[in-house]
């Protein structure tokens, strides 16, 4: 499906050893919620993402210590046989930490900046002006991050008393939007001023609600060819949070608008950070715009299925191929876009399992006690007895040795 939709043409960032822009594949970023301060902790957290795909990792640079620490923790990261580019979010204070430590800035693949809380007056232009030379001079690139939260002010008064002045007003959410997209383009601007390239620069406009999203990237898509970052400024906690980033984001991938996203879930305590990067690539492999792992279609369940053994069975099956994955992946080129069907009863059982390149049609209720195999459409076999599972389980891993194999 995503071959038919034409993505925005951009021009490209490399961040690190990673591009970022139309010509690439749509990035997934997350960040990390360590204290940077931290070595152990947070490069122990960046890997923890970098394993399950985050394929740019951002960490918060606030203090003295934690800029100190960046150096150390990329260092850390290439001694383990890390390569994901390491992002740093600056806000209120960067202009200083970078003055003081330039050794961080050599360090990072590339640095977020927030327009709208770098300073106020002129003290804003200075301290963006100071971010954005030693951008300049250490050769990075930058995200120029406009967040409506944290929106520049003076932006925002200036666009409210220029629409008071319009025949008709228009409504206050019009303005903020515009007054991001304002801020954001002004920044470009005078960041290219000062010598920064477009190759440099990556944009965000981001919000919480998902309406606003897709209008503001709606809007700035058509103003510039900077790669864009997406995602919702806070998304939320558990299916909430995950409901709302795949309804915005689905929507504003389908346009072609979007380089590199990421999912700002809020984690429950103590639960792994992983869930945003897992979240965010099953929203890209779920529209088709790239594959990551293959997929199990199972049926949802209903009174024909008065048994969880499919169940069981389609998160056994899912839990392999996840686990076969980091190998499969260098040994059988193309095993990402299998499908695997496994069914509960007769009604869709065959039909879908046919439809994947193999499936399992498991007896439903009052049916007979058999399990007909299917691959590439063809029943190949037909299983009984206590070792369904276990037995296609194997069928699939010599499916996979077979077929991909070659």
């Amino acid at each position: 499906m995503a071959d038919t939709i034409v993505r925005r043409k951009t021009t490209q960032v490399m961040v690190g050893n990673v591009g970022i822009g139309s010509d690439y594949p749509i990035r997934i970023q997350s960040m990390t919620n360590t204290d940077t301060e931290d070595v152990i902790a947070t490069t122990q957290q960046i890997m923890e993402l970098a394993d399950v795909g985050s394929e740019l990792v951002r960490i918060t640079v606030n203090t003295d210590k934690a800029a100190q620490a960046v150096p150390e923790i990329v260092s850390r990261l290439a001694k383990y046989g890390y390569d994901t580019p390491v992002i740093g979010d600056f806000h209120f204070n960067g202009h200083r930490l970078l003055s003081k430590t330039p050794e961080c800035v050599a360090a990072l693949a590339k640095l977020r900046i927030n327009p709208g809380n770098v300073g106020r007056g002129q003290k804003r232009d200075e301290q963006f002006a100071s971010l954005i030379e030693m951008v300049v001079r250490y050769q990075k690139p930058v995200r120029i991050g406009v967040n409506w939260g944290s929106l520049d002010q003076e932006v925002l008064a200036r666009l409210f008393n220029e629409n008071q002045n319009r025949a008709i007003p228009l409504a206050n959410d019009m303005i903020m939007r515009e007054a991001m997209i304002v801020s954001a383009m002004e920044s470009v601007a005078y960041a290219k001023s000062l010598g920064l390239r477009d190759d440099q620069m990556i944009l965000s406009v981001k919000v919480s609600q998902c309406q606003d999203l897709i209008s503001v990237y709606q809007d700035i898509a058509g103003k510039t060819d900077l790669p864009l970052h997406l995602g919702l400024t806070e998304a939320g906690m558990g299916t909430k949070g995950i409901v709302a980033s795949s309804a915005a984001l689905s929507v504003i991938l389908q346009q072609g608008i979007g380089d590199t996203i990421r999912v700002s879930l809020t984690p429950l305590p103590g639960a792994p950070r992983t869930e945003e990067v897992l979240v965010g690539k099953d929203i890209l492999q779920s529209l088709g715009f790239r594959l990551f792992t293959p997929k199990v279609t199972a049926c949802p369940g209903c009174g024909r299925t008065s048994s969880d053994y499919f169940q069981r069975l389609a998160q056994d099956i899912q839990g392999y191929l996840d686990d076969a994955m980091p190998k499969w992946k260098t040994v059988y080129p193309g095993v990402e876009s299998m499908v695997v069907a496994v069914m509960g009863c007769v009604v869709n059982g065959p039909g879908e399992s046919k439809l994947a390149n193999i499936g399992i049609s498991l007896p439903g209720s009052g049916e007979a006690p058999v399990a007909p195999v299917y691959e590439d459409g063809q029943k190949t076999v037909t299983l009984k007895g206590d070792h369904i599972a276990d037995e296609f389980t194997e069928i699939v891993k010599q499916y996979v040795e077979r077929t991909y194999g070659k």
